[in-house]
């Protein structure tokens, strides 16, 4: 610690700090305009300057370290006169366009001026300012309102990562450019930029900083929930920001969070109830459209128990709206045939977790692999799954002293900073993991005392580990004994341990055996029992984790309780007879197919785009005697509704929501329902008490104290509320004696030979919502297959050109995009674009086919 006097007040603060934070800390403020508590400090603005006894010269209080027994003065006459010349040298050739300029109202360089009485220009020089920037998608540049702070290049290389910002030309030449291909569009810059050089053109000309209203919410684009504010004005959300410090994510956000909000005011808003009628879909009211659905669902419960009725849910809907689907098929349609797109990944995993090691999500909040020694990512694009995640592994290691392994089938943008790449062979998980748990076992590189305390088949797992044949694991995954020795040293000598892995392994044909073996690895590292780091399976998916938790599948209750053996508990607490059996979403597909399932009530969720046989689903749909479609948006779907209810975004709503590392928080409600549509729990208790004339589905209040009365594990949750400090973690996750499994798990390969096609995500697109969102489609507008270089030539295309893919369940077309990142024999396809739709070539449960290619 160093002692140390600032205007006459003494302050004691550890080593290393600054002035800057010394005097924050005593409650002194110092003027700043560069300054960005999050990066490091840049002294380029001299905004900061203060007076240090026995220093001739001012110096900037945000990079110089406070020492012991330093006499600072933050106020004079000399510090005052030269702030407000270092302001008139920065309003030199500024344009004086703060009427039509965005950052009005909340332009720190308007601030500063007013806090210094910089009223006038009293310095001219030649205006050698770069024109305006407006070649970039979603930003654009004045470079006559640019300060130099380099506020914008600093978070873009030290928090993001992307570094695609620069500083191009020199002296008064210099202005703040970019590299497109580097760029993540995540909006960052023009959040943190002090003055109105960085514009979102999404929001330009929209409104005025002072006449929207801020709700504070959480983005729900992806499972790590961000803490975000919702600017309104005139009922349309205009943009989302977030604060620095104050949120859990400092203020960061993506292109979900920031630019990815358009969809909201879609033209293709559906804002009124329909019904088929003839062939023909005619807008209807509430009443007649929820008694028609009433109806039916109420004659098939009649006629056949409910065992004809089916409804599949999307994990955009908040925790309780999730309830209260269950709950309307169980206890109002006698059915228990309920499932989600979570059934061809998200809940492969979760069981297994659950079995080996007692886990739901994660086991840590994420904000752990930031402390982390080492950090694993494994068959996870963690940029494009959960980007704050990526933030998290940039602050582990990049800002720290972190080591960086990445195990991939492809390269993804980590890659530039990986201290280690096992670009293993597709389909050979299962062996790369059993190597490297074989390598720590044999190197004395695993605690064994925890390992017998915690794991209840240790002697188990020292037999298996010595089967594992190395070399043939090494054969099958194409790596080198130096690259997976190297990587398990660094995981075995790390003191904490991240391990994330995501949507390669979670919806791959051989997810639950991939699981297992990741399981393995977590124990043996050590993963699960050190403070930082930890194990974090990622799911794209905003409120996956609350879906998971609330049981909307045919063998559990909420909270995971087995279906069977807690019935009666159910019924009790419901006073209704509950359905036996159910089906799952694959045997919904079956069901409906053989007539047995006549009635589909889906809400939020698209099997023509989303599920894997998306062509499979589609011929189901043309056949199903009563489809329901609950969304918000019109697509080819709503049109082969024979009724239509249409729902609202998280805009407008309100309710809970559980990230992916356990966080509860809650929705704000920002806007009114745009046109009639309603809140999902809305409808969905209208339905329940249509169904059962009343009182057994609660109102949305009622159904938080039902929550925490029927589930445990949300027992002490706090559900209600507002603000940013409304969130609460669920029971943390602490590995009990004797209750961890190791998983006798064998490898052997799942290749395919010959080409094969991944489908999965990417950075700029989030589910399909926001393919209907204009800032996201002015990055990616379209579908497209990723082809290696040497494939491309053999195949003979370039980039632009189309690609016949076949697989066993169908074609589609595609243009080409030559990629160095794909080993020759594997192509990549997002699965977000419905016109190119890449889940038809799917055969079943997995994410990768066996396909032929041929230049159309």
């Amino acid at each position: 610690m160093v002692n140390l006097k600032i205007d006459g007040k003494q302050v004691q603060i550890k080593e290393g700090a600054t002035i800057l934070a010394a005097a924050e800390q005593a409650g002194i403020e110092i003027p700043t305009l560069c300054y960005l508590k999050k990066v490091s400090p840049t002294g380029a603005c001299r905004i900061c300057v203060v007076e240090i006894e026995g220093c001739d010269t001012p110096m900037t209080a945000c990079n110089t370290p406070a020492t012991d027994g330093m006499v600072v003065t933050t106020q004079s006459v000399k510090l005052a006169t030269i702030r407000r010349q270092i302001v008139e040298l920065l309003l030199v050739n500024h344009p004086l366009d703060c009427p039509v300029c965005d950052a009005a109202g909340e332009c720190e360089l308007q601030n500063v001026c007013y806090e210094h009485d910089v009223d006038r220009q009293p310095f001219e020089a030649e205006d050698v300012n770069a024109a305006v920037v407006d070649r970039w998608p979603l930003i654009q540049q004045v470079p006559n309102r640019c300060v130099m702070c380099e506020k914008c290049v600093k978070v873009c290389h030290e928090t993001v990562g992307s570094s695609a910002l620069f500083v191009n030309e020199k002296g008064d030449r210099a202005f703040i450019d970019k590299d497109l291909d580097k760029c993540e569009f995540c909006g960052n810059c023009v959040a943190v930029c002090p003055t109105g050089t960085m514009i979102s053109k999404t929001f330009k000309f929209k409104a005025r900083s002072w006449e929207m209203t801020k709700v504070p919410s959480v983005c729900i684009a992806c499972g790590a929930q961000c803490q975000i504010d919702i600017n309104v004005k005139n009922n349309k959300v205009l943009r989302v920001t977030s604060d620095d410090e104050t949120t859990i994510n400092n203020g960061n956000l993506c292109i979900g969070g920031y630019f990815s909000h358009g969809y909201i005011n879609s033209d293709q808003r559906l804002t009124i109830p329909q019904i088929n009628v003839g062939n023909v879909q005619r807008d209807a009211d509430w009443n007649e459209a929820l008694t028609a659905v009433a109806q039916r669902m109420r004659t098939l419960r009649d006629e056949t128990g409910g065992a004809a009725v089916a409804g599949l849910v999307s994990p955009r809907l908040t925790n309780e709206e999730l309830y209260l689907f269950q709950k309307l098929f169980r206890a109002g349609a006698s059915s228990n045939n309920i499932d989600s797109e979570a059934r061809f990944g998200a809940r492969r995993s979760s069981q297994v977790l659950r079995k080996n090691l007692g886990l739901t999500g994660s086991s840590h909040h994420i904000s752990h692999i930031g402390k982390a020694e080492a950090v694993l990512v494994f068959g996870c694009d963690v940029t494009a799954e959960a980007p704050a995640i990526d933030w998290q592994i940039e602050a582990a290691c990049r800002k720290r002293d972190g080591k960086l392994i990445l195990a991939n089938m492809r390269k993804i943008k980590l890659n530039r900073y990986a201290n280690s790449y096992l670009n293993y062979r597709p389909g050979s998980e299962v062996d790369l993991v059993n190597g490297l748990c074989r390598l720590l076992l044999d190197n004395g590189l695993v605690d064994e005392q925890k390992l017998q305390e915690c794991v209840t088949n240790y002697d188990a797992l020292k037999k298996h580990l010595a089967k594992v044949d190395l070399a043939a694991a090494l054969e099958t995954t194409g790596l080198t004994l130096k690259q997976m020795t190297e990587a398990a040293a660094t995981l075995g000598k790390a003191g904490s341990v991240a391990l994330i892995f995501g949507a390669d392994i979670i919806k791959s044909a051989n997810a639950e055996n991939t699981v297992a073996a990741i399981c393995n690895l977590a124990i043996l590292s050590g993963a699960l029992f050190s403070a930082a780091g930890g194990l974090f399976p990622v799911d794209e998916k905003g409120n996956m984790q609350g879906l998971l938790d609330m049981g909307v599948n045919p063998d559990e209750f909420p909270g995971y309780q087995d279906y069977t053996t807690n019935r009666n508990l159910f019924e009790k607490a419901w006073k209704v007879s509950l359905p036996e059996g159910g089906r799952d979403a694959l045997s919904i597909l079956d069901g409906i197919e053989k007539g047995e399932i006549r009635l589909l009530y889906l809400v939020g969720t698209n099997p023509l785009v989303s599920f894997p046989q998306s062509d499979r689903w589609r011929k189901a749909l043309e056949k199903v005697e009563f489809l329901i479609v609950q969304d918000i948006l019109s697509s080819e779907l709503t049109s082969m509704a024979h009724v239509v209810l249409p729902g609202t975004t998280f805009a407008e709503k309100s309710g809970s929501v559980t990230a992916l590392d356990n966080r509860v928080s809650c929705l704000n409600k920002a806007i009114a329902s745009v046109g009639e549509s309603r809140e999902d729990w809305e409808i969905f208790v209208d339905l329940c008490q249509r169904l059962t004339g009343g009182g057994s589905c609660p109102d949305n209040l009622a159904v938080l104290t039902e929550i925490r009365s029927l589930v445990p594990m949300y027992e002490g949750v706090c559900f209600a509320g507002s603000g940013h400090g409304q969130l609460c973690l669920k029971e943390v996750y602490a590995p009990e004696k004797q209750r961890l499994i190791y998983s006798e798990v064998t490898g052997g390969g799942q290749s395919i030979n010959g080409l094969q096609l991944l489908t999965g995500k990417i950075l700029f697109h989030f589910g399909t919502t926001s393919t209907f969102a204009p800032g996201p489609l002015s990055v990616a507008a379209n579908g497209y297959v990723e082809v290696n270089a040497g494939d491309a030539l053999s195949l003979g295309v370039a980039d632009g050109d189309n690609l016949r893919l076949t697989s066993t369940a169908g074609e589609l077309i595609a243009p080409v995009r030559v990629s160095a990142a794909l080993p020759s024999g594997l192509l990549f396809a997002p699965y977000h674009f419905a016109s190119i739709n890449v889940q038809k070539l799917m055969t079943g449960l997995q994410n990768r086919v066996a396909i032929k290619a041929a230049k159309v």
